[in-house]
């Protein structure tokens, strides 16, 4: 196990760096790529000169307006980022065909194997990141481990223009120390079931049995019981398919307005479909899913003849797919979307 060496590298503020790069009127100005500050939208990204306003992704451009009304609002470019994406993914083959791309800015690469920079993955780490800005003129973080979950981890440590790394001999003391809602698939819903146990860092992760974290957190019991001692097995899979590209968001408190219910899902609805976009796929099929505050959970699937790649013929689908259930009735903790039954984009009939 630890004698893998994984890197994770991750795109600072991707979308957005890219405006900056190529409209420097725009550079140390708050920049927020996604929907427009007036209409139905989320932000899809937004530098950290926004950041500083509290701005963050899958926020509603209305909120975002709302805390820095001079902000730059543009609208995604996703062929331009795509573009830059492809570059820097023939950089990571250059030093490794192990590499896993997540999103458009951003991947796993394993160099267990390579003898380039005298087989240190930190300096190859250093090299990638050199060769991206070259290239690019693009800024990325890179995290360094022995397992895919601390290079992820790493990755954030020092962002921006972040390297950072984490060896097995390092993993015990600095997982232990960690907030566990730092934990890659910790959400909000887990994370304040957790702390309601009395678990808030890796240290008190580890307090709890294998058998004890099964029973509270279903078949993610394993999950956790493995990473809070390092121990991820996942390999870095560079022919990994999607099946499906989804979003979902937990709420503080729950809701019931129905009217507020169909703008969130709408909001998912871009958002997912965005990351369609990204992965340069389309979809048939539209799922939304529905948590009720009583932890009761409900999908309602439509599968369409022709591809969801247009949002504005949406809102009536939803409506549709919101009749046949509670909303308004009772309130909801959690919604999501989720768009599947994917394919490669092909010469087939626009929805």
């Amino acid at each position: 196990m630890s004698g893998r060496k994984i890197i994770h590298i991750d795109m600072d503020a991707f979308f957005a760096a890219i405006e900056a790069r190529d409209f420097p009127e725009y550079r140390h100005r708050p920049i927020i790529v996604g929907g427009q500050p007036h209409a139905r939208g989320v932000v899809s990204t937004c530098n950290y000169e926004a950041r500083q306003y509290g701005i963050h992704s899958a926020m509603s451009s209305t909120t975002a307006y709302r805390l820095c009304p001079q902000a730059i609002f543009i609208k995604p470019r996703i062929s331009v980022y795509r573009e830059a994406s492809e570059i820097i993914r023939q950089v990571f083959a250059r030093y490794t065909p192990l590499f896993e791309p997540l999103s458009l800015d951003e991947a796993y690469l394993d160099v267990s194997d390579t003898d380039l920079c005298q087989g240190s993955a930190t300096l190859i780490a250093q090299k990638i990141k050199k060769e991206i800005t070259e290239q690019t003129q693009l800024i990325a973080s890179a995290g360094v481990s022995y397992n895919k979950f601390l290079a992820k981890i790493a990755s954030d440590m020092d962002k921006p223009d972040g390297l950072y790394l984490i060896t097995p001999a390092q993993a015990s003391a600095f997982i232990e120390t960690l907030n566990v809602n730092q934990f890659h698939g910790v959400g909000k819903a887990t994370y304040q079931k957790m702390l309601g146990l009395n678990i808030q860092t890796g240290n008190d992760l580890k307090r709890y049995s294998k058998i004890e974290l099964q029973q509270h957190f279903g078949k993610a019991g394993l999950h956790y019981y493995n990473i809070c001692r390092g121990i991820d097995l996942r390999p870095v899979n560079p022919n990994r398919q999607s099946k499906s590209v989804g979003t979902e968001t937990t709420f503080k408190e729950d809701i019931l307005d129905k009217t507020l219910v169909l703008n969130h899902l709408e909001q998912l609805f871009q958002k997912a479909l965005m990351r369609l976009q990204e992965k340069k796929l389309q979809a048939n099929t539209l799922t939304i899913k529905i948590k009720y505050h009583n932890f009761i959970q409900i999908t309602r699937s439509r599968t369409l003849s022709s591809t969801i790649n247009h949002n504005k013929a949406i809102l009536p689908i939803l409506k549709s797919l919101l009749a046949d259930t509670n909303i308004g009735q009772q309130k909801i903790r959690l919604l999501g979307v989720s768009l599947s039954s994917l394919s490669s984009p092909q010469s087939r009939r626009v929805y």
